[in-house]
């Protein structure tokens, strides 16, 4: 070592001792990255073609349509199946539902049953062996929620699960608040209040009130209680599952539009369509009054395919003369395996890396939201195997999604 070099090593020293210089412990580590809010809506039954950004002319959907225009509009998103809990246990666990087992929207029933089963034998003009679903999410699944409630945020549920009652119900995977705290398959007698929720429940409404305004108001608490610390919105609407009802004066306003000639003329689903559009802009105008709006994801996706068959019991509970949607120009609708059960409006907003108004025709699906927003948010994914594939890059318009499904 040289004198001048020496020099250099003393004057350091002499620096940090007297406090001109301050050595970190942590100096050779990176500030970790500011954890983005995560809110995921997800409507229940909602066609492919039943917004106004998805080509929808009777349905009015003007908050969702301005979310469009915030962030990716994608045409080749699909659910991992055309039923509703099998696609939420692929949304909770990045897995495919057969590998979870739920297979059938049952877990609401009270029977516990935790693996798929197929039935001892069929007749023999039967050419398949039936399966039975699991009716339980296994809580030995670890969920979105629980990842990025180790990650440091603060989880809400609000809206319908239907993935199991106690102790299978969201406080018990992952999430911190749970609103209402109800396992059906969908709100409890009607939309519009006077409800007919369990005792234990404990959820009245003003005789007139839309279950989605008030699931909206509790996600507009959760919101604000939280502003200052990074938070997970699941907002999983009742809407625009059975039963189809909605408010009177929307009925009507929409039953005064109704085009013959339009396969989407059922002016209760259309009604029932506007108050999920509302509460949606309930929620995003909660983040923009906060100022959150700008370090916030937010999804909208939907669970399976809308509803395109009629039935008598449809005219004669809500006196319905038309299918509740058409899903064309796709085929077929829930519980079918042809695009118009599976394909999904699906958006996504992440401010600073989506372009505003893009659109996309790459192909994800549903499984895929849970490597996706754990790579969003900075946060690696558990030990389990996942079927599911990030699509950052397709966000990032550098990658090209899936090749299949």
């Amino acid at each position: 070592m040289n004198t001048n070099t020496k020099l250099c090593v003393w004057s350091l020293a002499l620096a940090v001792v007297f406090g001109i210089i301050v050595p970190s412990a942590h100096a050779s580590e990176a500030k970790p990255p500011e954890r983005p809010n995560i809110v995921f809506i997800l409507a229940d039954d909602l066609g492919w073609a039943d917004l106004g950004c998805y080509g929808s002319t009777y349905h009015k959907t003007p908050n969702i349509d301005a979310l469009a225009k915030r962030g990716v509009r994608f045409t080749q998103a699909y659910a991992a199946s055309p039923l509703c809990s099998p696609t939420r246990s692929s949304l909770m666990t990045g897995l495919y539902p057969a590998r979870i087992g739920i297979t059938n929207p049952s877990c609401h029933v009270k029977e516990e049953i935790f693996e798929e089963t197929l039935v001892p034998s069929a007749p023999p003009t039967i050419k398949v062996l039936q399966a039975l679903s699991a009716t339980r999410l296994k809580r030995e699944y670890v969920t979105l929620a629980e990842v990025l409630k180790d990650g440091g945020y603060r989880t809400g549920h609000f809206g319908k699960w239907h993935l199991g009652a106690e102790p299978y119900d969201p406080l018990h995977q992952g999430f911190d608040v749970d609103f209402p705290h109800y396992s059906g398959p969908g709100p409890a007698g009607s939309y519009v209040a006077p409800w007919k929720f369990p005792r234990e429940v404990g959820l009245q409404g003003q005789t007139g009130e839309h279950i989605e305004e008030r699931v909206a108001d509790e996600v507009d608490k959760f919101i604000r209680s939280n502003r200052d610390r990074p938070f997970f919105v699941n907002y999983w609407c009742f809407s625009v599952h059975s039963p189809w009802n909605a408010k009177k004066e929307l009925v009507e306003k929409y039953r005064a539009s109704a085009d013959p000639r339009n396969p989407q003329r059922n002016p209760v689903y259309a009604a029932m369509i506007q108050s999920l559009d509302e509460a949606v802009g309930r929620v995003v105008g909660t983040l923009d009054e906060l100022g959150l709006a700008e370090r916030t994801i937010i999804v909208f996706f939907s669970d399976n395919g809308g509803v395109d068959w009629h039935d008598a019991a449809m005219k004669q509970n809500a006196g319905m003369d038309d299918p509740p949607t058409s899903n064309r120009p796709l085929r077929g609708g829930k519980a079918s395996l042809y695009e118009g059960g599976t394909r999904e409006p699906c958006l996504i907003v992440w401010p600073g890396v989506t372009r505003p108004g893009a659109s996309t025709d790459a192909i994800v699906q549903s499984t895929d939201f849970y490597p996706t927003l754990l790579e969003m948010a900075h946060l690696r994914t558990p030990g389990q195997k996942l079927d599911g594939v990030s699509f950052v890059p397709v966000l990032k318009g550098t990658g090209k999604g899936r090749d299949t499904l």
